[in-house]
């Protein structure tokens, strides 16, 4: 999962023009069954999540009660319809993002957000551990106003927290989504096709209080 070291974003009139044709999803979840790709049921919400490598993110989310499927892609940047390599030359500009397609009467919004700050370190700007690059961002890129509401009040609690422990400044990127594009099949619920696979992805042990 290593690619480019980019230290700073592509211009938008400098990103790779990529392609109109978008890549086949999958027809399945592999782990769970559901669709990745939708339109989903009436009552489904959407979230979509960067926190480094997507690998072991997205098996992070897959095991949450309520979360109907989940899936691995690319978000944030210029380049429409990006492959693997062409976001990993940091000339596209997008992250490594999960969409994260959840039920709301069983898991709320802030439940997937503490997965979100828990299991990553978002204080490391363009990286996350050894993976270095524009694509290892955090990012949390919103699809409803309460979704940007409660993410923003969220980093302004987790921060709290990280400041009292003696840690650095978060440097989540959050906005509203404006594109998400499928990863390449063989990124899909990666670790459950390879268990033993690469995941950066502990519980960092900051613990995030929740909104209340």
């Amino acid at each position: 999962m290593f690619g480019r070291k980019a230290k700073e974003m592509p211009a938008a009139n400098d990103a790779l023009p990529g392609r109109s044709e978008a890549v086949e999803v999958p027809p399945a979840h592999f782990v769970n069954g559901n669709p990745l790709e939708g339109p989903f049921a009436d009552g489904l919400e959407v979230a979509v999540f960067g926190m480094g490598c997507f690998w072991g993110a997205e098996r992070r989310f897959w095991q949450m009660d309520g979360v109907f499927t989940t899936s691995a892609g690319y978000a944030g940047g210029a380049t429409p319809n990006p492959s693997y390599e062409e976001v990993c030359s940091g000339m596209t500009g997008h992250a490594e993002v999960v969409q994260v397609v959840y039920d709301p009467s069983i898991v709320s919004y802030d439940e997937l957000l503490k997965v979100f700050w828990e299991t990553h370190d978002p204080t490391q700007g363009y990286r996350q551990g050894n993976d270095i690059g524009t694509q290892y961002r955090s990012t949390i890129y919103t699809t409803t106003d309460g979704q940007h509401d409660q993410a923003k009040r969220s980093q302004d609690v987790y921060q709290s927290v990280l400041t009292d422990q003696g840690f650095g400044d978060i440097t989540t990127e959050i906005a509203p989504l404006e594109e998400y594009y499928f990863a390449e099949d063989y990124h899909q619920q990666y670790l459950g096709k390879n268990p033993h696979g690469y995941d950066c992805h502990a519980n960092t042990g900051i613990a995030y209080p929740g909104l209340g």
